[in-house]
Parts: structure tokens; sequence; C-alpha cells
């Protein structure tokens, strides 16, 4: 057991340690080795894809999750390139004898090339002295060709079959060690180059063509097996546009936004390429916007290009690429088929060009960058903000071309349906929109927003959340062609009054009120500050026996502990303890659990009541001091039952401050 447990730590120290001096190839190769090694000399583990006649040498990643394009492998051990079994003996322990390459092609299970090759009387070629390297098609290539493809190469053996196979040399012999990524061969007919792309996953493509079997030595080159007949290439990616008449809205827009020179310019770029078809499907409005405005119209169609070639036989599973428009596309496989953001929308693939590959897609991809608020809120999750707006009336704010951020609640923040469209919701939703396009990168603690509907907006920097009031960033940016979507957690609340204003227009804090009447912190609680007042309520205090009532409405150094320095709302507690400074010099904790707040382990009820000089948590038992500081006296103050029940008393309201029943429907009278 303890020999099992050293060389599974030595295996997954070679994947993490294996030196990148080798070709991604060969670190493969040899990880399929080390895999085998425990069935003899010179076995390789490979990969078969279920239901399929695909086999792939095995890299860490892949060997965990044992799966390729989503379909489960099974393990299978085989002899590595050049060695053979013999029988009796374990492993393969016997190099295959080197002959030339007319020979190895039969040998390597490519005899149709070798069938056509003598067709084409390139046999004593290929026999002969020299040097080449052939990237032969494997017999299950040369069967997939078209009929009508196979009958035009044997009808003209000697020009169209001979040109085609010399199509697939090269005048000298090149190992995988020097096909590196992006390299260009000279072919041996009329120089028409060979595109050659060696991927990070060991994968290594001829014109988008998976090498299977590399490096097979021959005595006069080297055979490299393909999974598919080459063919020439001669056009651009700008040429293959203009002579496909699938291409022709595409066509159009590339010449709108400019880009015909790139696309027909030496480069490594692969073009997901929407088809007429694609752009049909999208609303003429919007559409139409994108076309009009030449900015929105490059977004979108960089959002479609990427600075490389992506050969669809080198993906084996999804991964993010950056696009020449700056967002991501993952990348990905199901089966045979290529997928793009997890949808299968590629309809083509692997149509090689000289500066590149395309692949026909169905389905325009539309940036971030191209569209308006009201687009970003379409993305799922964040979709009822934007109905809202829609029953209010009120999209032309998120289509207007000015620099807006929508501070979006997340969907599972509306608690409850919002059917009756009133000022109150319409004034609410402009609270949701900050002038200016904003980029929470750049945002700091005490910045002040401005909204639509003229509030303005506190910011609250937090070690792990950065808050606008009372709602927390809960996602990434999304930067829109005019404005910004922040997604936030809750629905915001703008403060509407300081803290003594809210508590007094609120019927459950009344005998708290009083005890800060009492106590003389009434002007503390009216000024400008940053407070944050854990509030109880009137059934906390008449919890308590009298004597601690008492103590509760007539001790400030009580009422103090209850009274943060700083501003902190829910969102700024996340999975930790944080300690909050009182205005009575000792610390009090906040934590979560199971996504409720506390405060000294006591829940919060009602929490980011916000205010213009902080905010309140409403809880329903009183904070109690460490022994330490309860020894201290009332000095000599008294107060009386009688006095406990008045303060029970509602305080008259105070008519500038209306308490928003479409954002705090919580906030009923409970208690008189």
């Amino acid at each position: 057991m303890k020999y099992l447990v050293l060389f599974g730590f030595a295996l997954a120290f070679f994947c993490i340690t294996l030196t990148r001096a080798i070709s991604p190839y060969k670190q493969v190769l040899q990880h399929s080795r080390i895999r085998g090694r425990q069935h003899g000399p010179n076995v390789c583990a490979m990969q078969h894809v279920a239901g399929s006649n695909k086999k792939y040498f095995s890299n860490c990643k892949q060997w965990y999750h044992r799966k390729i394009c989503g379909k489960p492998t099974i393990i299978s051990y085989e002899c590595c390139p050049g060695y053979s079994r013999v029988q009796g003996q374990k492993g393969c322990p016997v190099a295959l004898p080197i002959t030339n390459i007319y020979n190895t092609l039969g040998n390597v299970g490519s005899s149709s090339t070798q069938l056509y090759s003598d067709r084409a009387k390139l046999k004593a070629e290929i026999e002969g002295p020299g040097s080449f390297t052939i990237f032969a098609p494997s017999n299950e290539a040369w069967a997939a060709l078209p009929e009508e493809t196979i009958d035009a190469l044997v009808s003209n053996v000697n020009i169209e079959l001979l040109n085609a196979l010399h199509y697939h040399m090269v005048d000298r012999r090149i190992l995988t060690e020097e096909l590196g990524h992006g390299t260009s061969l000279r072919s041996m007919y009329q120089d028409l180059n060979i595109y050659v792309h060696h991927y990070p996953n060991g994968i290594v493509t001829a014109n988008c063509a998976r090498i299977m079997k590399a490096d097979q030595l021959a005595t006069n080159g080297v055979v490299h097996v393909i999974d598919r007949v080459l063919m020439a290439v001669a056009n651009s990616i700008q040429d293959t546009l203009e002579i496909d008449d699938n291409f022709q809205q595409l066509r159009a827009a590339v010449a709108a936004a400019g880009l015909e020179d790139m696309l027909r310019s030496k480069g490594e770029y692969t073009l997901f390429a929407p088809t007429d078809k694609a752009f049909s499907k999208i609303p003429p409005a919007a559409l139409n916007r994108i076309l009009g405005d030449p900015e929105a119209l490059k977004s979108l169609l960089n959002y479609h290009i990427l600075r490389r070639v992506q050969c669809a036989e080198a993906i084996i599973s999804g991964t993010p690429m950056v696009t020449l428009e700056g967002m991501s596309l993952e990348v990905g496989c199901i089966g045979d088929s290529l997928t793009l953001n997890s949808k299968s929308i590629i309809i083509d693939k692997d149509i090689l060009t000289t500066n590149g590959v395309i692949h026909m897609i169905d389905e325009l991809l539309i940036p971030d960058s191209a569209k308006t608020l009201l687009e970003l809120t379409e993305k799922a999750g964040v979709t009822k903000i934007g109905s809202l707006f829609k029953q209010a009336g009120l999209t032309t704010y998120l289509e207007k071309k000015e620099p807006l951020t929508l501070l979006a609640p997340q969907d599972v923040a509306f608690k409850e349906e919002m059917t009756v469209v009133n000022e109150d919701l319409r004034n609410l939703l402009l609270d949701h929109i900050v002038k200016n396009q904003l980029s929470s990168k750049y945002m700091y603690h005490g910045q002040i927003l401005d909204t639509l509907s003229g509030k303005k907006l506190r910011v609250f920097v937090y070690r792990n959340a950065l808050c606008v009031e009372n709602t927390c960033i809960a996602a990434h940016d999304r930067k829109g062609r005019f404005g910004a979507m922040m997604i936030m957690d809750k629905i915001l609340t703008p403060p509407v009054g300081t803290i003594m204003d809210m508590l007094k227009a609120d019927d459950r804090f009344s005998m708290l009120v009083g005890a800060i009447q009492t106590a003389g912190l009434t002007e503390t609680l009216n000024r400008p500050g940053t407070f944050t007042i854990f509030a109880p309520t009137n059934d906390a205090i008449l919890a308590l026996p009298t004597r601690e009532q008492i103590r509760v409405m007539a001790d400030p150094t009580l009422l103090k502990y209850h009274i943060g320095e700083q501003i902190l709302v829910s969102g700024g507690v996340v999975s930790q303890i944080v300690l909050l400074k009182t205005l009575q010099g000792s610390n009090l904790e906040m934590g979560t659990k199971n996504h409720v707040i506390n405060v000294n382990k006591i829940p919060v009820v009602d929490a980011d009541l916000m205010a213009t000089n902080g905010v309140i948590h409403a809880i329903d038992s009183v904070l109690q001091i460490s022994a330490a500081r309860q020894t201290e006296s009332l000095n000599g103050m008294e107060i009386s039952r009688k006095d406990i029940l008045r303060f029970r008393e509602r305080p008259a309201k105070i008519p500038s401050i209306r308490m928003r029943k479409v954002t705090r429907g919580a906030h009923q009278k409970k208690s008189k």
C-alpha cells in the first residue's frame, strides 16, 4: 500500500513538474508511457472514446476526467509508437524495423495511401533515396471522401492524384518536435503551404487534420498518419467570405466595419462566421441599431474572431478563448459537435484559409459591448428588473445613448411580485439608475453616486464586498454600448431620513426613541455621521425584567453599546466575524449563521434600514455589555414603570418621512 501511495504522488508530481523543454505532444506521450508502465516496457495508455474509433494519448487532466467531448473513455494499453509485442513477453519490448516510406505506410494503417501511391506512380519516389515527410491519410480518411472526389482523383492519376499526394509531402524529415504552433510547411505541390498547429493539450494538426500516429520513422523520412485527406489552400478568410453565398450579410457588415483588410492579411485567426440565417434571427430594430452604429458593429464582429487558429479536432473539452473584442467565448464540444458557450450552433467546421480557419454558425453572437442596458437585462437571472421597466413605461431610460449604470437586482431579490405600477414604483426604478458609466474596480469607499431620481447613494467597500447602500455586487460588471450593469444581491432602498427620523417613523422602536431622548443622544443620531445602530424593538425591551427595562431606558452607556462608529450593512458580513467599535468603546462581533446576520450571536430580525447618517438593524433582544462594564452605575438616574409605559406611546409622526411600502413591506405596525 505504501508503494502505491508513493507511486500516486509521483504521478501527481510528474503532472505538475514535467519539463516544458519538450513539446506538448511529447509531454502527453510521456504521460501515457508512465500510465502504461505497469503493463510492461513501451506500453502507452490510450483513451478510446466510447462508440467511436477515436483514440488519444492521455494528458493529466483527461486521465482524471475520463471524458473527451463529454463522452466517457475506455482506457486501453497499446504499444507506444515504434514498438511491438512478442508472444510470451510482457509489454512491447521489440523496436519495429525501419523501412522506406512506402512500406511504412502499410505498417501504420495507411495502406490506402500506399495503394494510391502505386496508381500515381509515386512508389519509386518514396521507396528511393531522399528525405521526406508525408502526412498520410488513414484508410478511414480516404474512405470518408465523397465518391465524386475519389472519381476525380483516380480518373487522372498522373496529374490530379499525383498532385494531391505531393501536397501531403514535404521534402525533408520533420518530427513533431519541429512542428511548432503556427508553422507553415512548403509542400511538394507548387510550394503551397501546409498549416501546422501544435496545441497545449498535445494534439498536433496539419490543415486541421489531427495527427493520429506521429513520428513513424522511415529510412528515407517520416510518416505522420492523419485523420482526413488534405485539400490545398489558396484563399484568405476574406476571399472565402466573398465566394460563399451564405455570408452576404456578413460581407456587408465586415465592409461597413472596415475589417476587410485584416481578414485578407497574413495572420492567425479563427472566425465564427454567422450565416445570413443567423442574422435573420435578430429582431430588426436591434439589428438595424447595431448595423447603424460603427463602434457597436465592430464590437459585434470582433466578438466572432479569435487571434489564434483553433481547429475543431484540437478541442476535447470546454476552454475559454479571448476574442478580439476582449470578452471570452467558451469553445467546447459535445461528441462530434463543436459548441460555443455550451450551445451547438456550429453547422460547418474547419474551413481552412491561408490566414486562419472559419467555423460556420447559425446564431449571431452579440457581446455586451454592443447591447443597450435593456438588452443586458435579458440575461437569465436579471430579467425581472427589465420587465418592471417595461411595465412602468420607463424603457427609454435603458435605451438612451448616455453613460449610465443600472444597479440591477438579481431575480431572486424580488421576494414579492410588484404588480401595481404607481409613482412609488417608478421612483424606485429610477433609484436604480446612476449617472455615468461606472466600473466596480474604480469605485471607492465613501463615493457618492447620483441617481436619475435625484437621490444620492453611498458606496461602501468591505473586505469581501462592494456595496451601494443596502445592496452589494453579486456578479461581474457587464459593460454595454453606452451604459453598464452591475448585478446586485438586493433591491436598493435609498435613505429617506436620519437614524432618529427612521426610528420615530417606525412603531416598533417607540421605547428605544424614548430611551435615546432621555439619554441625550438625539442630537448625535440626527447629525451627519456614519453610524450603525442595533435597535431593540419594543418587544425586546418588554421581554426584560422590570429592573433591566429601567436600565435600558436610563443608561446612556448601554445605549452607546448598541451604536457602532462605522456603517456596516449586512452584505459586508460574509463568512467571517467582523468587529465593530461602538460609541461606548467596546467592540461588537457581527457574523452570519444560516444566511442570517447576527450581532454578539443575537440574530438581526430586520437588516439594512438605511438612513442618511447610517444604518439600522432591528434586533429582538437587548445587547448586554460584558461583566467588566456592567458594574457602571446609573449615575443616580431614576425612571418609573409609568415612564416606561409612556415611552411605548408612538412619537408624533414626522411629515417629511414616508416609509415606502414598495421597498419595505415588512415595516408594518406590530404594537402600540
